[in-house]
């Protein structure tokens, strides 16, 4: 019998990736098993490793609708198998969420575990939309209070003359289906009706929706918005601050979707800038990166590498799969010997730092043109490798053998096509529900073209609009007759959410 595993109850925060703990990063990224609720943001869960069995326990396209004993089970027969598993729960684990069950159930079963707490909704939403739930002036306690109780209560065990007197502000969670009733019972209790009040739907996601009001005008505000759960309600004067404060929902792409094309094990960067910028990324790979079919040209390059002298990137995936080779191999970069470094642009000069290595030669504009152009002065006479995909434009050899250079090139990655998207990511572009799309590459362009169902190609242009990298990419979606929107004038990722960002500036408002 194998020794018994370990069950984590991870508190996930509730909506921002970002406000994941590193205990709990630390604890995904061993885990073996991962059951986490329909709620916990999917960007989290890309940092599980690829091994890692994950299901979702609530209702959706991959989930399961889980009753508690049945969590319970999978959790101590997972850890009795000797896995490491992780219970992955939205906000912290045990404030409304069930997490002290599940701790129990493990100490019946003689499994070991621990908690790592979480960001609580009430005080990351309450923030994220500019309301500080305590304020030395208006309100020195606050109240976490449950709008959804056991549905098996014969009554509530919610004291709302209690609450009405609260001296602070008080929270509720899960209760926008009963906010009248909420509402109805304070007033009822004496709570004055001009007590600020906010609901906040939602929160610290980019579609974080808040209305505000009072306890006399809140219901139709609410009603009138039609806000969706999950929601939170904030009642008490802090609510005041809000109107000064409110910090999040001012972010220049604020409720933006945008399609981020990059393979999924390259999205982070740009997601976080997303986040950075207030705007919801939305996954849609169109390739796959993979190792070349055969290593042998790679190996015997590497062999050679004291005999070339200039090696050449002109991708980030380039440099990551070239110089992971070499180590693979038992080599590292004293290898590269005298060979200076060429690289497209600053995102593979970046890559190449990840090495400590740095790149001798960048051009200024991060074009294969204007690399071969910056490059056939030094080259002539030359010889160069180039670590390349399996598939791209050919000036490079073809100017800088004109110049007198003997060029190698060798395939270290491959650009494999994604057959199509997930039926929920196609949906959100043929209702036009995504802003923006970013294009990386041409290869990523052509690719988008051909996943694209004709409804979706409609939208393209009109509601969903296109961001490219550069004119080479731009030039790419237009010959596939995708009309692209802006333009990145530095030809990263960042340059292509710098784009975004001064075209959206630059509209009329509303």
């Amino acid at each position: 019998m194998s020794a018994a595993g370990k069950v984590y109850l991870v508190g996930a925060g509730p909506g921002d990736p970002g406000l994941l703990t590193l205990k709990g990063l630390e604890c995904l990224q061993k885990a073996d098993v991962v059951l986490y609720d329909g709620l916990v943001n999917p960007i989290i869960l890309r940092h599980t490793s690829a091994r890692a069995e994950r299901t979702c326990r609530a209702p959706g396209p991959d989930g399961l609708i889980l009753k508690q004993d049945e969590i319970n089970r999978r959790l101590v027969e997972a850890a009795q198998s000797g896995k490491t598993v992780v219970r992955l729960k939205g906000g912290d684990p045990f404030i409304f969420g069930r997490g002290s069950e599940e701790a129990a159930a493990l100490v019946d079963a003689g499994i070991p575990f621990e908690v790592v707490p979480g960001t609580t909704a009430a005080v990351a939403a309450a923030e994220y939309a500019g309301i500080s739930v305590t304020h030395r002036k208006m309100a020195s306690a606050v109240a976490f209070v449950t709008g959804y109780e056991d549905p098996q209560k014969a009554e509530t065990a919610l004291d709302f003359e209690v609450l009405a007197r609260f001296p602070g502000t008080v929270v509720f969670y899960m209760g926008l289906h009963r906010l009248g009733a909420i509402v109805a019972s304070l007033l009822a209790e004496g709570k004055a009706a001009s007590t600020p009040v906010a609901v906040i739907s939602r929160g610290t996601t980019p579609l974080q929706r808040t209305v505000t009001g009072t306890l006399e005008t809140i219901v139709s505000a609410v009603e009138a918005a039609a806000l969706r759960s999950p929601s939170l309600i904030v009642v008490g004067e802090c609510v005041s601050m809000r109107e000064k404060i409110a910090w999040f929902e001012n972010r220049p792409l604020f409720g933006k979707q945008i399609g981020i094309t990059r393979p999924i094990d390259q999205a982070l960067g740009a997601v976080a800038r997303c986040h950075e910028l207030g705007a919801l990324p939305v996954l849609l790979p169109t390739i796959e990166i993979r190792p070349p079919a055969s290593w042998e040209q790679v190996d015997a390059a590497i062999d050679r590498l004291s005999t070339f002298d200039w090696i050449v990137f002109t991708s980030a995936n380039g440099v990551e799969q070239f110089l992971a080779r070499q180590w693979e191999r038992g080599l590292d970069a004293r290898t590269l010997g005298a060979a200076q470094i060429a690289c497209i642009g600053p995102s593979t000069a970046q890559a190449l730092e990840a090495y400590h290595l740095r790149a001798d030669l960048i051009p200024e504009s991060y074009r294969a043109e204007e690399l071969a152009a910056a490059l056939k002065p030094l080259a002539a006479g030359k010889r160069v490798l180039w670590a390349r995909a399996n598939r791209g434009r050919d000036i490079l050899p073809r100017e800088l053998e004109a110049a007198g250079a003997t060029i190698e090139q060798v395939v270290v990655y491959e650009n494999v096509d994604i057959d199509g998207f997930h039926e929920a990511d196609l949906a959100r572009i043929e209702n036009g529900q995504l802003d923006w799309i970013g294009l990386s590459s041409p290869s990523i362009a052509r690719a988008l073209h051909r996943m694209l169902s004709p409804s979706a190609l409609s939208q393209i242009g009109r509601r969903v609009r296109l961001a490219s990298i550069s004119p080479v990419t731009s030039a790419a979606a237009k010959e596939v007759g995708l009309p692209v929107a802006a333009e990145a004038t530095e030809f990263t990722w960042d340059g292509i959410f710098d784009a975004i960002v001064r075209t959206v500036e630059s509209e009329p408002v509303g």
